[in-house]
């Protein structure tokens, strides 16, 4: 490991030099409170982007959110296809190490440029942000950026653990998006019921909403309040938006968006079980033909392709043990032929950009039109 930081130092030098002439910093309200120089994030756990291409990092060593701007808001637009094979041995290479050295934490497409973006930390843990250009992958400095920051309060303890004696603060920060001006952030607390939903207005001030969850968990027969959000979305029916939150073994759930209030222990309404012995992963929504969908990636199913409507029009809640292993029930799904998803994101209204482990081992990113989903 020694003699690879050199090597590791040097690559991150020449990435640096090219990143820094092509990041320069914006002039806008949202950026108006930032600070240029270096906040020292300690990781990078989750990655989406609000308005103006501002780039959120979720840091759960930190329990910290940073907000980047990355000045990149006028390139231009890539159209182009996405088929890389051996990406991870690419990124490997760019940071002059080997795939066994690294992890590709997540991933997120800028909004204006369509630029996919990377969370990647090596062995050590040293947290690497990365863009793809072309085929090139390029260097996003960490210690010279124009940023804003909010810690979390009462965030998990940094050596908390769970029953079976693994560390728990890593679910600090579970999964994190942009949603209607504000930072919706899921992840572990440090309270009696520690399943927790913060809300946070941006540009950050002194304000954080923060809630406590309550599930009924279908396949583990019992009511919990202890496991994080894996990854949710937000999901809009009869004008009133909701948090639709997955977890392990897969409940699907969801919660009034304005009953997530500060201080508030609310429980949410349990509309599917979506198979036990599984995880989900990531979760995108997308436009078809006049009609939404919702696409989850998950550990050990298929991509699950969900219907909007058939959300919307599951109005029970349910409260009844599902007793055989991994059978699904609730809110119907279509499995999509594509499995072993580690990451998705949208590029634009009619592509989706994906990570994918294939039954070869090789890592793959590609891209596909929302029209073959």
């Amino acid at each position: 490991m020694k003699k690879m930081l050199p090597i590791l130092a040097l690559a991150g030098l020449l990435l640096l030099t090219v990143s820094a002439t092509i990041y320069p910093t914006s002039n806008s309200e949202l950026t108006s409170n930032f600070t240029f120089g270096n906040p020292e994030i300690a990781s990078i756990n989750q990655l989406t982007f609000g308005h103006e291409g501002i780039l959120f990092l979720g840091d759960s060593k930190n329990a910290t959110v940073y907000a980047v701007d990355l000045g990149d808001t006028k390139s231009e637009a890539s159209e182009a296809e996405i088929d890389i094979k051996g990406f991870d041995t690419k990124v490997a290479s760019a940071l002059g190490t080997t795939v066994d050295k690294i992890e590709i934490s997540d991933m997120a497409v800028h909004p204006i440029t369509k630029t996919p973006y990377f969370a990647v930390s090596t062995m050590d843990g040293t947290p690497i942000l990365m863009r793809l250009k072309g085929e090139t992958l390029e260097n996003v400095p960490l210690d010279q950026i124009n940023f804003s920051e909010m810690a979390l309060s009462d965030a998990v303890d940094k050596d908390a653990k769970d029953g079976r004696e693994r560390p728990l603060r890593v679910w600090a920060i579970s999964d994190l998006k942009y949603h209607d001006g504000k930072v919706l952030v899921s992840g572990l607390s440090n309270k009696e019921f520690g399943s927790t939903f913060r809300s946070i207005p941006f540009p950050f001030s002194d304000t954080q909403d923060y809630a406590s969850l309550e599930i009924y968990h279908a396949a583990h027969g019992q009511y919990e309040t202890q496991s994080p959000i894996k990854t949710f979305d937000v999901i809009t029916m009869d004008g009133k938006d909701y948090l639709m939150a997955s977890y392990t073994c897969t409940p699907l759930v969801l919660f009034p968006m304005d009953e997530l209030k500060n201080g508030v222990h609310t429980k949410g309404r349990t509309v599917a079980e979506l198979g036990s012995g599984n995880s989900p992963l990531d979760i995108i929504s997308y436009e078809k033909e006049g009609k939404t969908y919702f696409l989850m990636s998950n550990t050990n199913r298929p991509v699950m392709k969900i219907d909007h409507k058939d959300i919307a029009n599951t109005k029970e809640s349910m409260t009844e043990p599902v007793e055989e292993w991994a059978v699904a029930t609730g809110v119907e799904y279509v499995s999509l032929p594509m499995v072993n998803i580690l990451q998705m994101d949208n590029q634009g209204n009619d592509k989706v950009v994906y990570l994918q482990r294939t039954s070869s081992g090789d890592m793959v990113l590609q891209s596909r039109s929302t029209e073959r989903m």
